[in-house]
């Protein structure tokens, strides 16, 4: 497959083929609470950082929450970033304290 570059990062171009990637997943704060786990790896269908959160937000039922950040590997990114194969995403919600 060809790859196309976004946000200088390599991605793969899917033509309509369903291809399957493996990434491993950091939760914060409430999404911790709420998936009852830290970190899982899953492989996933999502292309980009905001397609996997939303798969993640409709397995795990997800609350409502604004000002959601992500992190992919190791930075700090957008919602459309691309994934591949590998990779390490970290969502962080809003952290409300005093």
């Amino acid at each position: 497959m060809e790859g196309l570059r976004v946000n200088g990062r390599l991605g793969q171009v899917n033509y309509g083929l369903e291809a399957m990637i493996r990434v491993r997943i950091e939760y914060f704060a409430i999404l911790r609470e709420h998936v009852g786990k830290s970190a899982e790896e899953v492989q996933t269908e999502a292309g980009t950082t905001g397609e996997l959160f939303d798969e993640l937000a409709v397995r795990y039922a997800f609350p409502e929450m604004n000002q959601m950040k992500v992190a992919l590997n190791d930075e700090f990114c957008e919602w459309d970033s691309i994934l591949t194969e590998g990779d390490a995403v970290v969502f962080i919600p809003p952290v409300a304290g005093g």
